[in-house]
């Protein structure tokens, strides 16, 4: 049997990294970041899925979607990440290790 895939979620204006003040949040942009997670996930032997949504209730679904078709949570959920309480409960109910 295969191992399921690490899910790394992006959150909100994360796709703008690169374009959006670079000179705050650097010239690296979220394929840049992509690139360098596939590669270090290959070095790992792990397989990695990356997403990235600007909406709240895309990421609780990716959560929900990740209790059964990931081992693990990598997640930056941007402008999420002091507000969101329905992203915390998704957290909260995924069994896998989750990486914030």
């Amino acid at each position: 049997m295969s191992r399921k895939p690490v899910f790394i979620l992006n959150g909100p204006n994360l796709n703008l990294l690169g374009k959006r003040q670079p000179e705050i949040w650097s010239a690296e942009t979220l394929e840049d970041v992509e690139r360098d997670c596939t590669a270090l996930a290959t070095e790992l032997g792990l397989e990695i899925r990356m997403f990235q949504s600007n909406v709240e209730r895309g990421l609780v679904e990716l959560i929900h979607r990740a209790r059964d078709e990931a081992s693990a949570i990598i997640i930056n959920p941007g402008a999420n990440t002091h507000t969101s309480v329905a992203i915390l409960h998704a957290l909260s109910a995924f069994d896998g290790p989750v990486m914030a």
